[in-house]
């Protein structure tokens, strides 16, 4: 027989209890993975570059994260006599606030009944799951512009208007490169689409999973690269070229402030780890605990990153307009072609 139990929602004061629970223990989670990332990075170069990477603060130097956070805490906070002082402080949290709300919707583990109670893991199942993850990616180039604007100097301003280009370019194939996932899901929510990962392969391989990655490797590829261009990642650091623009949009920032802007990049490294994850890679699902499967696919997509980083030089601003308008997208709008045609003779 199948078990009974009640849906939370018929239970007010245990739903609000369990929602206050499931979003501090994700933002927990995701403020310990970005602070320990910087360390991961720090570390990975390099023993890559031939270095020991950081070693004094802790055991091989894990609490260095925390020994960053305390000096630039108390850090001389410095705002320019000339910039737009409102806009100013509201550009690094407008890049990370919509960082952290992504985790709202991905899925990061099975149902559990608790109590009679069935509990979903996650905290909200939206069934345009994946269109808020495109507008929340969206609204984020806003901090990167009001940081480049609202500074007064030419090297933060030129860093904003290239963020703005590769924004848009980057995103436009990103977005596209996930809708043969649509296609083949006839679903946005993300959490049916992890269930529909959990099938055998093509209904008849049952020894391999459905993750999409095998029957969307090309989609796969560019939502990785388109994102990373997003994020502004190595090879695709053009907003914040040292060597070009000094430290690009947050040239002027200082103290937190400019330490937020390094929580974002992070965060926003962990938001498409996991969105890659749950549209290509079965999200949850997999040999071990279901967040546990979720945690090991995004750390391999962040050292995967910082691998890259270590590995490509930058490329220049022409050679990534080119690759984003004539390259990526020509290439995801055939992909989606060639899906909805297969699609099609499948019917």
């Amino acid at each position: 027989m199948t078990p009974e139990f009640v849906s939370l929602s018929n239970n007010w004061p245990l739903y609000l209890t369990t929602m206050i629970v499931k979003i501090l223990v994700v933002f927990v989670v995701v403020i310990l993975i970005v602070a320990y990332a910087t360390w991961l990075e720090r570390k990975v170069i390099g023993h890559m570059q031939t270095r020991l990477g950081p070693m004094e603060t802790g055991w091989h130097g894990l609490l260095q994260p925390i020994a960053d956070g305390l000096k630039l805490f108390f850090k001389e906070d410095i705002i320019p006599e000339k910039a737009a002082k409102f806009t100013f402080l509201l550009a690094p949290m407008m890049l990370l606030v919509p960082a952290f709300i992504t985790f709202a919707v991905v899925p990061f583990g099975p149902d559990k009944v608790i109590g009679g109670y069935l509990v979903p893991m996650q905290i909200t199942d939206l069934n345009v799951g994946v269109l808020y993850v495109l507008a929340m990616a969206g609204l984020g180039a806003y901090g990167i512009v009001l940081a480049g604007w609202s500074s007064n100097s030419k090297y933060s301003l030129m860093g904003g208007i290239r963020s703005t280009a590769q924004m848009i370019s980057y995103e436009l194939a990103a977005g596209l490169s996930i809708v043969a996932v649509f296609m083949l899901a006839e679903t946005l929510s993300l959490r049916q689409i992890v269930a529909l990962q959990m099938e055998p392969l093509w209904g008849t391989i049952s020894f391999l999973p459905n993750w999409y990655v095998f029957s969307q490797p090309l989609a796969f590829g560019l939502f990785i690269l388109t994102s990373l261009a997003e994020i502004n990642r190595t090879p695709f650091d053009l907003p914040e070229a040292e060597s070009e623009l000094v430290s690009g949009f947050c040239t002027e920032y200082s103290s937190m402030k400019y330490a937020l802007f390094f929580m974002a990049e992070y965060a926003n490294m962990v938001v498409i780890a996991a969105i890659a994850a749950t549209l290509f890679l079965g999200g949850w699902s997999g040999p071990f605990f279901g967040p546990i499967n979720l945690l090991l696919k995004i750390l391999a997509f962040m050292f995967f990153a910082i691998w890259l980083r270590a590995t490509m030089p930058r490329v220049r601003y022409d050679q990534l307009m080119t690759m984003g308008w004539k390259v990526l997208i020509p290439l995801a709008l055939a992909n989606v072609i060639v899906t909805g045609v297969v699609v099609l003779l499948m019917q």
